[in-house]
Protein backbone atom coordinates (compact mmCIF):
# COMPACT_ATOMS: atom_id res chain seq x y z
CA UNK A 1 0.00 0.00 0.00
CA UNK A 2 0.78 3.41 -0.66
CA UNK A 3 -0.72 6.99 0.12
CA UNK A 4 -0.67 9.68 -2.57
CA UNK A 5 0.30 12.72 -0.93
CA UNK A 6 -2.66 14.97 -2.53
CA UNK A 7 -5.82 12.63 -2.17
CA UNK A 8 -6.45 13.64 1.39
CA UNK A 9 -10.78 13.45 1.02
CA UNK A 10 -10.50 9.72 0.44
CA UNK A 11 -8.18 9.42 3.53
CA UNK A 12 -10.52 11.94 5.31
CA UNK A 13 -13.21 9.76 4.39
CA UNK A 14 -11.81 6.67 5.58
CA UNK A 15 -11.05 8.45 9.14
CA UNK A 16 -14.69 9.88 9.44
CA UNK A 17 -16.10 6.19 8.73
CA UNK A 18 -13.74 4.86 11.15
CA UNK A 19 -14.68 7.13 14.23
CA UNK A 20 -18.18 6.60 13.67
CA UNK A 21 -18.12 3.02 13.83
CA UNK A 22 -17.80 3.07 18.12
CA UNK A 23 -20.31 2.69 20.33
CA UNK A 24 -19.44 6.02 21.65
CA UNK A 25 -20.89 7.30 18.95
CA UNK A 26 -23.81 4.84 17.42
CA UNK A 27 -24.20 2.97 20.63
CA UNK A 28 -23.41 -0.19 19.70
CA UNK A 29 -20.19 -1.60 18.47
CA UNK A 30 -20.08 -1.58 14.49
CA UNK A 31 -16.59 -2.82 13.82
CA UNK A 32 -18.25 -6.56 14.79
CA UNK A 33 -16.11 -8.68 13.22
CA UNK A 34 -13.40 -9.51 10.06
CA UNK A 35 -16.36 -9.33 7.64
CA UNK A 36 -17.63 -5.95 8.82
CA UNK A 37 -14.07 -4.12 8.70
CA UNK A 38 -13.30 -5.83 5.33
CA UNK A 39 -16.21 -3.99 3.89
CA UNK A 40 -15.58 -0.68 5.80
CA UNK A 41 -11.71 -0.98 4.10
CA UNK A 42 -13.14 -2.04 0.71
CA UNK A 43 -15.67 1.12 0.76
CA UNK A 44 -12.63 3.19 0.98
CA UNK A 45 -10.55 0.96 -1.94
CA UNK A 46 -8.67 -0.95 0.67
CA UNK A 47 -8.25 -4.62 0.10
CA UNK A 48 -7.74 -6.36 2.94
CA UNK A 49 -8.34 -9.55 4.94
CA UNK A 50 -8.14 -8.92 8.47
CA UNK A 51 -8.23 -10.90 11.22
CA UNK A 52 -10.11 -11.13 14.87
CA UNK A 53 -6.58 -9.09 15.75
CA UNK A 54 -6.63 -6.35 13.03
CA UNK A 55 -10.27 -6.00 14.18
CA UNK A 56 -8.85 -5.17 17.77
CA UNK A 57 -6.25 -3.25 16.60
CA UNK A 58 -8.18 -1.14 14.35
CA UNK A 59 -10.86 -0.30 17.23
CA UNK A 60 -7.72 1.11 18.90
CA UNK A 61 -6.84 3.08 16.00
CA UNK A 62 -10.30 5.06 16.37
CA UNK A 63 -9.22 6.30 19.62
CA UNK A 64 -5.74 7.73 18.27
CA UNK A 65 -7.63 9.32 15.18
CA UNK A 66 -10.65 10.39 17.26
CA UNK A 67 -8.14 12.12 19.31
CA UNK A 68 -6.59 14.10 16.37
CA UNK A 69 -10.05 15.10 15.37
CA UNK A 70 -10.78 16.41 18.61
CA UNK A 71 -7.59 18.43 19.27
CA UNK A 72 -7.87 21.70 20.14
CA UNK A 73 -5.28 23.61 18.11
CA UNK A 74 -3.33 23.04 14.65
CA UNK A 75 0.00 22.56 16.44
CA UNK A 76 -1.94 19.67 18.34
CA UNK A 77 -3.66 17.94 15.72
CA UNK A 78 -0.32 18.19 13.42
CA UNK A 79 1.56 16.40 16.25
CA UNK A 80 -1.01 13.48 16.59
CA UNK A 81 -0.65 13.46 12.87
CA UNK A 82 3.01 12.85 12.92
CA UNK A 83 2.24 10.07 15.39
CA UNK A 84 -0.36 8.44 13.12
CA UNK A 85 1.79 8.30 10.06
CA UNK A 86 5.03 6.94 11.70
CA UNK A 87 3.36 4.17 12.61
CA UNK A 88 3.86 2.82 9.34
CA UNK A 89 4.99 5.38 6.87
CA UNK A 90 8.08 5.15 4.77
CA UNK A 91 9.52 8.51 2.72
CA UNK A 92 7.90 10.15 -0.14
CA UNK A 93 9.04 9.02 -3.44
CA UNK A 94 7.75 10.31 -6.97
CA UNK A 95 6.33 8.05 -8.98
CA UNK A 96 4.89 8.69 -12.40
CA UNK A 97 1.12 8.50 -12.50
CA UNK A 98 -0.83 6.57 -15.15
CA UNK A 99 -1.48 10.23 -17.10
CA UNK A 100 2.31 10.63 -17.35
CA UNK A 101 2.39 13.23 -14.62
CA UNK A 102 5.08 12.62 -11.42
CA UNK A 103 3.37 12.58 -8.24
CA UNK A 104 4.51 12.46 -4.57
CA UNK A 105 3.37 9.14 -2.98
CA UNK A 106 4.03 7.56 0.54
CA UNK A 107 5.01 3.99 0.59
CA UNK A 108 4.23 2.06 3.64
CA UNK A 109 6.11 -1.21 5.61
CA UNK A 110 4.30 -3.77 3.53
CA UNK A 111 5.13 -6.54 6.87
CA UNK A 112 3.28 -3.60 9.10
CA UNK A 113 0.40 -4.77 10.64
CA UNK A 114 -3.16 -3.50 9.13
CA UNK A 115 -4.04 -0.98 11.83
CA UNK A 116 -0.31 0.43 10.91
CA UNK A 117 -0.60 0.53 7.32
CA UNK A 118 -4.33 2.58 8.26
CA UNK A 119 -2.90 4.83 10.82
CA UNK A 120 -0.04 6.07 7.89
CA UNK A 121 -3.19 6.32 5.45
CA UNK A 122 -5.20 8.10 7.93
CA UNK A 123 -2.35 10.48 9.00
CA UNK A 124 -1.26 11.60 5.65
CA UNK A 125 -4.59 12.11 4.65
CA UNK A 126 -5.39 14.61 8.27
CA UNK A 127 -1.68 16.10 7.44
CA UNK A 128 -3.65 17.65 3.67
CA UNK A 129 -6.65 18.71 5.37
CA UNK A 130 -4.27 20.14 7.81
CA UNK A 131 -2.67 22.17 4.98
CA UNK A 132 -5.40 22.21 2.71
CA UNK A 133 -8.20 23.36 4.31
CA UNK A 134 -7.11 23.93 8.06
CA UNK A 135 -7.88 22.64 11.49
CA UNK A 136 -11.14 24.00 11.67
CA UNK A 137 -12.52 21.67 9.44
CA UNK A 138 -12.12 18.73 11.99
CA UNK A 139 -15.63 18.86 13.72
CA UNK A 140 -18.01 17.48 15.91
CA UNK A 141 -21.20 16.91 14.72
CA UNK A 142 -24.38 19.30 15.30
CA UNK A 143 -27.02 16.93 16.07
CA UNK A 144 -28.19 16.71 19.72
CA UNK A 145 -27.05 13.95 21.22
CA UNK A 146 -24.40 12.95 18.53
CA UNK A 147 -21.13 12.17 19.43
CA UNK A 148 -19.97 11.63 16.50
CA UNK A 149 -16.65 14.17 15.09
CA UNK A 150 -15.97 14.02 10.94
CA UNK A 151 -13.57 15.94 8.80
CA UNK A 152 -15.07 18.00 6.60
CA UNK A 153 -13.60 18.25 3.25
CA UNK A 154 -16.40 19.89 1.19
CA UNK A 155 -15.92 22.41 -1.58
CA UNK A 156 -17.83 24.91 0.86
CA UNK A 157 -16.60 23.96 4.28
CA UNK A 158 -19.93 23.84 5.69
CA UNK A 159 -20.67 20.48 6.52
CA UNK A 160 -22.76 20.07 9.85
CA UNK A 161 -23.00 16.39 10.74
CA UNK A 162 -20.70 13.15 10.74
CA UNK A 163 -23.20 11.29 9.22
CA UNK A 164 -25.55 13.69 7.04
CA UNK A 165 -27.97 10.82 5.98
CA UNK A 166 -28.88 9.80 9.39
CA UNK A 167 -27.89 13.02 11.67
CA UNK A 168 -28.78 15.55 8.80
CA UNK A 169 -32.06 13.57 8.41
CA UNK A 170 -32.92 13.55 11.92
CA UNK A 171 -32.37 17.15 12.69
CA UNK A 172 -34.47 17.64 9.26
CA UNK A 173 -37.64 15.66 10.55
CA UNK A 174 -37.29 16.97 14.22
CA UNK A 175 -37.34 20.81 12.52
CA UNK A 176 -40.27 19.66 10.37
CA UNK A 177 -42.02 17.92 12.69
CA UNK A 178 -41.79 21.10 14.80
CA UNK A 179 -42.61 23.65 12.55
CA UNK A 180 -45.78 21.47 11.75
CA UNK A 181 -46.94 21.03 15.29
CA UNK A 182 -46.52 24.70 15.35
CA UNK A 183 -49.06 25.66 12.24
CA UNK A 184 -51.34 22.60 13.02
Amino acid sequence: MDVPLDDYPAGAALATELVITSPTVRGVEELADPVVLAALLARHGVVAEPTDDDVLAVRLLRFDVRGVLETETAEQAAAGVAELVRRAALGPVPVRATDGRWQWRVPVRPDAPLADRLAARIGLALGGVLRALGHERFRACEAPGCRGVFVDTSRAGRRRYCTPGLCGNRVHVANHRSRRAVAG
